[in-house]
């Protein structure tokens, strides 16, 4: 049964007034799973070991990612080509930060379950983080692909 269906379901005993259906149903078919630790934040070590490993590679779209101390020498050198805002906002930040900038991210989201350790770890950019925020996989219909080789 879909998760579609499921909510058809409890609508369908809400609809003829069985509340406690519905409850059980919804706890059975599609329960509520709380949200886990706040959000993490890497060290430029742990950060660093992880993008090597992984060849700065976006691990999920294959693209190639820049080292991040080259984005921010852009910056300095070329700041109105590649303005950067101390808090990363969108609007006076050049898209090369969202685009190309190497983040980490929980292959299986912390909220779901998963380690927050190097195992579970890979390099993505910024803009499929952000997309990916905490769905899995599987939902997403996304694969892991192998990490890239001597930064290629």
């Amino acid at each position: 049964m879909s998760k579609a269906d499921v909510v058809a379901t409890i609508c369908e005993a809400l609809a003829a007034g069985d509340v406690a259906v519905a409850k059980n149903i919804a706890r059975a078919q599609y329960p509520f799973v709380p949200g886990a630790a706040p959000k993490r934040q890497y060290t430029e070590l742990e950060s660093l070991r992880i993008f090597f490993r992984d060849g700065f590679i976006d691990r999920y779209s294959g693209a190639r990612l820049i080292f991040p101390g080259t984005l921010r020498l852009l910056s300095k050198l070329l700041p109105d080509e590649f303005p950067a805002h101390p808090n990363w906002k969108m609007s006076e930040s050049h898209e090369i930060y969202w685009e190309l900038f190497p983040t980490i991210d929980h292959v299986v989201p912390v909220a779901r379950g998963g380690a927050d350790a190097p195992e579970n770890w890979v390099t993505t950019s910024m803009v499929r983080n952000a997309a990916k925020a905490n769905w899995t996989l599987e939902e997403l219909g996304w694969v892991l692909l192998e990490p890239g080789h001597d930064g290629a």
